[in-house]
């Protein structure tokens, strides 16, 4: 496998590739993007970037396309795996499939790929030139999406946890001190989830926030606390999962402007053996069952009445939180178990 993707220790690429070779393939790996792990999780980037993005064209500053033509000019492999692949050109991809024409062309992606705030021109062009493509939105393989793009197969694939960063962890009285609260939400900002929490805190429920883009976001609610920063795993401290661990309700908002039915925080609370209250969808409950792996919210009211019930219930709180790690590691619900599921369906698609 030629492997293209983010490779930060704190990224969902770079998961994927430790479980690609943890499942016995020979990887090549390029980053496609600076390899400098920041507390923040994400790679920071210019304004001139930003500009780009804005007209639709992802700057490929670690020259991508070069190094994939490169690496298959000296060993042709079975599979080019592409992390989404917004900097991809299409006539890279071209090239790549003239170079070796046995290849299977694979682009995997987490985000809604239909939705143009997430796509780049050359990912809009590109899509009809992968075999195949991987996504977690189950939406994006109905024929008027990524099939009206010209997509020739778009499987979904569920979301994933990394053995490695996602489980019960021990914190020290220093990390209590400042991680530990009763109800608490990781994750970036959306005005929705906003609101929601908003209105947690109006009804009296302290609420505490972890992540990116909450910095211009100050309602003057005292019961809700905007940390204003992320945290993150690394390999060297798995912040984000202590975070998780010492907090009694985690919340697990989907996201709007990504049309979410799940996130990756609806699979990565339950592995590290923590209570998830996340907002209801089909593919939430099909994951986890209901009020006995995971409780699920259909509206702010129900919301407020649930936090009330499971923080003075403790005993039913860590019963289904014990249940929703034990659903993850029975049902393998972790990287290599999706990587496993998504090198069969190509094994299988070769093979025909």
């Amino acid at each position: 496998m030629l492997f293209a993707g983010d490779l930060n220790d704190y990224s969902k690429g770079y998961s994927r590739l430790c479980a690609a070779k943890e499942l016995g393939v020979a990887v090549e790996e390029i980053s496609t993007i600076p390899v400098a792990t920041s507390e923040t999780g994400y790679a920071e980037i210019s304004n001139f970037f930003k500009l780009a993005w804005k007209l639709g064209f992802h700057l490929d500053l670690e020259k991508t396309n070069k190094r994939l033509i490169e690496a298959v000019r000296k060993q042709v492999p079975d599979i080019i795996w592409i992390e989404k692949g917004n900097m991809i050109l299409p006539r890279t991809l071209k090239h790549l499939r003239q170079l070796c024409p046995n290849a299977q062309l694979v682009s995997y992606t987490d985000d809604d790929m239909y939705n143009s705030i997430n796509r780049s021109w050359a990912y809009r062009f590109g899509v009809k030139l992968y075999d195949t493509i991987f996504t977690t939105k189950s939406y994006n393989a109905d024929p008027g999406e990524l099939p009206s793009f010209g997509a020739q197969k778009v499987i979904m694939v569920d979301k994933a946890y990394d053995p490695a960063h996602h489980m019960p962890v021990e914190l020290t009285p220093e990390e209590h001190s400042w991680l530990d609260d009763d109800v608490g939400f990781i994750g970036s900002f959306e005005e929705p989830r906003a609101e929601d929490m908003l209105f947690l805190a109006k009804n009296g429920i302290r609420v505490r926030v972890w992540g990116n883009g909450w910095d211009g976001y100050d309602p003057k609610e005292p019961n809700l606390v905007i940390e204003r920063r992320a945290l993150v795993n690394t390999n060297n401290n798995p912040l984000y999962s202590k975070g998780i661990c010492a907090t009694k309700i985690n919340l697990a908002f989907l996201r709007k402007a990504n049309r979410d039915l799940q996130t990756d925080r609806s699979i990565e609370i339950p592995a590290c053996g923590a209570f998830m209250m996340a907002e209801y969808s089909d593919e939430h409950a099909a994951l986890f069952e209901e009020d006995k792996e995971s409780v699920y919210f259909r509206s702010r009211e129900e919301l407020v009445e649930k936090i009330q019930y499971y923080l003075s219930h403790e005993e039913e709180r860590e019963q289904i939180a014990t249940a929703g790690r034990l659903r993850c590691l029975n049902d393998d619900y972790s990287q290599k178990g999706r990587v496993k599921y998504m090198l069969e369906a190509l094994t299988a698609s070769q093979g025909k």
